[in-house]
Parts: structure tokens; sequence; C-alpha cells
């Protein structure tokens, strides 16, 4: 067991994957257990589920610097991403980065047929374009190489234009410091960095932000979700959750535990934390320092290098991607660094 900012955590030696799958501390593994235990034996009903959803629901628009009756619930944020997407007149214009996670793209494109364009540009021009837009579209931190999204250029052009800004924060939050509460929309998934069962997602609605159709319309979106449950009309809740879908309850479970705890953390901290062993790996390899817990690594056969190391990674846009996250160490550093062949002064006990 390995112990990080007052948890503990049962993560292997060489973990370098939560970009892929984040690991939870070992007591919302515990809390899971036991409500799967409960489960098995009939001791829960569905209304036992709800202050879990309401206490992740809280703590995720704190981690954004939001408030609950902004956040909607979903299952996965390209779910969300779509209901946003969906909801876009026909003809907008919709600027995205070039090479960045599908799941932000895709609900655009797949809009063309309402005469939806969506345009590519570099990840550092995204700001220089956007006032040309009616919506930019783009993960603060890039899956596939860490890089991150100038945040205060894209501020600066939604508080002075009328284009609209949706963040995916899904490789963001849990370790970035986040202040989040002047974009239209923000998504995120629970199963990264966030430590939570896959399953859970959130999309924050700024008060501005254009409405969005609740294509997904469903009981638990009702103002008293125990009430509507039968018959028309359509009665909706007031705020955000008129968005929301009916919970995977282990996942709420899961997340209610790890974001309440992830909340409570001084997340300049983590950020120091997780940067600098990314860093130190860097300059191990060869790399200059970037400032993001996700490392892109372009050598020869890494990925097969490090797993026969130990090294647990993933292999994406044809490199080898590595991430640090607040229950690594500098060991983990190391081990990744004489994987690759590189020399490192980081001295390990």
């Amino acid at each position: 067991m390995r112990k990080a900012f007052g948890a503990e955590f049962d993560v292997p030696d060489g973990y370098l994957n939560t970009a892929s799958i984040g690991i939870p501390p070992a007591h919302v593994a515990r809390a899971v257990a036991e409500s799967v235990r409960r489960w098995g034996s009939g001791l829960d009903g569905p209304g036992d589920f709800e202050p879990a959803v309401a206490t992740a629901r809280a703590a995720f628009a704190r981690l954004i610097g939001t408030t609950a009756d902004r956040v909607a619930l979903g299952t996965t944020a390209s779910q969300l991403v779509g209901l946003v997407a969906a909801s876009v007149p026909d003809g907008t214009r919709v600027l995205v980065a070039e090479g960045d996670f599908t799941s932000v793209l895709f609900p655009f494109a797949a809009q063309q047929d309402r005469g939806v364009k969506v345009t590519e540009v570099e990840l550092g021009e995204i700001a220089a374009h956007a006032a040309d837009h009616d919506v930019v579209a783009v993960s603060v931190v890039q899956s596939s190489d860490g890089r991150i999204v100038d945040l205060e250029a894209l501020r600066a052009v939604a508080e002075t234009t009328s284009t609209r800004v949706l963040l995916d924060a899904t490789q963001a939050a849990g370790w970035l410091p986040l202040q989040l509460d002047w974009a239209d929309w923000v998504v995120s998934a629970a199963y990264k960095w966030l430590m939570a069962p896959r399953g859970a997602a959130w999309l924050a609605i700024h008060p501005d932000a254009p409405e969005i159709r609740p294509h997904s319309a469903n009981w638990y979106a009702g103002e008293d979700p125990w009430t509507t449950t039968y018959g028309l009309p359509l009665r909706l809740a007031g705020d955000a959750r008129a968005l929301d879908l009916s919970p995977t309850w282990f996942s709420q479970v899961g997340a209610a535990v790890s974001l309440e705890w992830l909340a409570g953390l001084d997340m300049a901290e983590v950020a120091a934390h997780c940067t600098g062993l990314a860093d130190e790996f860097r300059a191990g390899i060869g790399l200059p320092p970037a400032g993001s817990p996700i490392v892109s690594v372009q050598v020869a056969d890494a990925v097969p290098k490090l797993t026969e190391a130990g090294v647990a990674c993933a292999k994406r846009a044809g490199r080898a991607r590595l991430a640090f996250h607040l229950y690594n160490t500098r060991a983990d550093v190391e081990k990744a660094v004489r994987a690759l062949g590189g020399t490192s002064g980081v001295s390990v006990s």
C-alpha cells in the first residue's frame, strides 16, 4: 500500500496509466465494495443512493469552481457533449483542436447534416481563431500528449465576444486547479484523474449559456424524481438537473467518496506533485519541462520496453503515453527512465 495526501492506495510499482484509468484510494474501493455487498443482500433501495449522487455533484462543482445547481449528471463525457452538440442551431460554426479526443469532436461532426461546420486548428491557435466561430469545443488537457489549452485567452474571448465555449476537463479535473465558472459548458468523466468508477460524468452549465434540449429527458430529471415516474405532462427540474440521466449507482457511490476527498485537498500541491514527477521523467529522457502530468514519448519500441520493465502505460497517437498522479513517486520516475535507457538524477531509496 502507498500513502499519498492522507490516503492509502493499492497501486503497483510503475503504474503510470492514470490518463487511461485512475486507481482509487483504498477507502473509495471499500465504499464501492460495501455497496455491492449491500446490493447482493437486498439491503438498499433506489432512494438510498441519493446522498451519494448529491455529494458527488456538489464535490464536482467545487473542483471546477462552480455550484451544484449548475451541474447535470450523466454517464460519459461524449453523452454530455452530445446534448450540447444536438442543441446548437443549424449552421453553427464550431472550432476544435486538431487531434483532440474524439468524444469532443464526434458529437459536433455528427451534426453536419444540419449544416454544422467543424474546423480544426492547432491547439495553440484556438484562442486566435475563436472569435470567428460560434462555438469552441476543446479539452482542457490533451489526452494524447498532455498539452494544456490557454484557458485565460479563451476566457477573454468568452467575455468579450459572442463565441460560446465548451471545455472537456476529463484529463484536468483531479490534478489541475480549475476555476471554470466562466465557460458555457464544462464536461468531465470520473474514471481517470478523479479516481472513481467508470459510469459517472457531469456537465456544468453557465446560467447565460444557450438552452440545451433535454433529448434524454427521463423520470430522474424531474423536479421531484419520485413523483415523475409516470405520465404526462413534461415536468422537469428547474435547474441543470433537467438534463440528468438516472444515475449508475455504484459509480456514484465511488465518486461521492473520491471527489469529496479530492475537493478537500490543496489542488495546487497536487498539481506541483504530479507535474514535478512528470518533468523529472522528461528530464531523464532528454525532454524539456512541460508542466503537465501527461508525457508523450516517441522512442523506438517505447511501449514494449516500458511494459517489460513493469511500467503500466498506454499507446496513444503512435507514441507511449505516461501519466503521473498523486499516488506516484520518484521511484516510478526512475523505473520508467531506466526502461527507456535514459539517465536521471532522481535518488530512489
